[in-house]
C-alpha cells in the first residue's frame, strides 16, 4: 500500500468535503493530526479531508480549536503531558502517520510546581528520563517526542505535504514597498535571526537601524512584538521571521497570520520580513488586506536579502 505522502501527491481528485463530522470512506486512509491552537491546523484538516483522508485529531487540551471537531473525523483530547493518551488514541484510530500543526505554549513548562500542574502521565515521564537531556532547546525537545511516538510505529511527517499553498512565494505583497532604509533593516535583521535560528533559540528578530531591539526566545513570537513595542516608543521598526537554517519542516515552521499584523500595528512595527517558500501564511489574502489598511509593508526574501 503507499504511502500516505505517495497518495497525496497523486491526488483523489475528490473536490472539497461537506463539513461537520466526516462521513468517510472506511476504507479511506488515515492520517493523525496532533492540534496546537491556530489556524494552521484548521487549514491541514480541511486539506486532508479535501484529499479523501480520514483525519484521526488529539488535540492538545486548552490550545486545539474547538472547530476541529466539526472537521475531522475523529476528535480526541489530551493534556500536554499525556504522551501515552496520545499514543493510545492514534492507536485506536488506526493512525500509522502524523503531522504536528499549531502552536503550543512552550513556557508551561516553567511554572510552579510543573509536575502537579501539567500531571504528566507514565509515558511522559519514562520519556523525560529517557532522552538525552544534553539540553532542552525546541528542536531537542520536539526531536525526542517524535522519537517516542516511532517506538510505537508511527511515524510524523509535514503537514505541508498537504497543503503546500499556504508557504508564502518571493516578493512585496502589500501595496507599500521598504524604504531604502527599512531593506537595510531587512539584511540586518536576516543575518540576526538566521543566526538565532541556528542556536535553535527563535526565529524572529525585530530591528531598527541596524539595532537589534528584541529577539524572539522561549515565550514566542507575538510577546517578542510587544517588547520590541515597549523598547521603540517611535515605532517604525522591523520584524525579520525566517526559518531556521536546520528547519525540519514536520514542526515549527515559522507562521504568521492577521495577529501578527494587529500586534505589529499595535506595537508600532511598519515592515514584516519573512523567508519566502519557507513561512506558512495563514489566510493570506486577510493578513495583505489588514496591512495594507495600516500602511505596513510585508516582504518575502529568499536567502540572505545582502547576497
Amino acid at each position: 500500500m503507499p504511502s500516505l505522502q505517495e497518495t497525496t501527491r497523486r491526488g483523489l481528485g475528490l473536490g472539497r468535503l461537506r463539513r461537520g463530522p466526516a462521513r468517510v470512506d472506511p476504507d479511506a486512509p488515515a492520517i493523525g493530526l496532533l492540534a496546537g491552537s491556530g489556524r494552521f491546523p484548521i487549514l491541514f484538516a480541511e486539506a486532508a479531508r479535501r484529499q479523501g483522508y480520514a483525519v484521526a485529531c488529539v488535540g492538545i487540551q486548552y490550545e486545539a480549536p474547538a472547530e476541529l471537531r466539526e472537521i475531522c473525523t475523529t476528535f480526541d483530547v489530551a493534556g500536554v503531558a499525556k504522551m501515552g493518551r496520545m499514543i493510545r488514541t492514534f492507536r485506536r484510530r488506526g493512525v500509522k502517520e502524523i503531522v504536528m500543526a499549531g502552536k503550543v505554549t512552550k513556557n508551561v513548562i516553567y511554572t510552579p510546581m510543573r509536575w502537579l500542574h501539567l500531571c504528566p502521565d507514565l509515558r511522559t515521564v519514562q520519556w523525560w528520563y529517557r532522552r538525552d537531556r544534553a539540553d532542552n532547546r525546541d528542536d531537542s525537545l520536539l526531536l525526542s517526542v517524535i522519537a517516542e511516538f516511532e517506538r510505537d510505529g508511527m511515524t510524523f511527517t509535514s503537514a505541508l505535504d498537504y497543503c503546500p499553498e499556504l508557504l508564502v512565494k518571493e516578493g512585496v505583497l502589500t501595496r507599500r514597498a521598504p524604504s531604502p532604509a527599512e531593506r537595510l533593516d531587512v539584511q540586518f535583521g536576516w543575518r540576526m535571526a538566521k543566526e538565532m535560528g541556528r542556536l535553535d533559540v527563535g526565529q524572529s528578530v525585530a530591528v531598527k537601524e541596524k539595532a537589534t531591539l528584541a529577539i524572539e526566545a522561549i515565550e514566542g513570537t507575538d510577546r517578542c512584538i510587544e517588547r520590541a513595542g515597549q523598547l521603540c516608543r517611535a515605532g517604525g521598526w522591523t520584524l525579520v521571521k525566517v526559518a531556521k537554517p536546520q528547519q525540519d519542516m514536520r514542526f515549527d515552521v515559522p507562521t504568521i497570520g492577521v495577529k501578527t499584523v494587529e500586534n505589529l500595528h499595535k506595537a508600532g512595527g511598519r515592515v514584516l520580513a519573512v523567508e519566502a517558500d519557507r513561512t506558512i501564511v495563514v489566510d493570506q489574502p486577510d493578513v495583505v488586506a489588514l496591512a495594507d489598511r495600516y500602511g505596513m509593508t510585508i516582504i518575502a526574501v529568499r536567502d540572505d536579502p545582502a547576497a
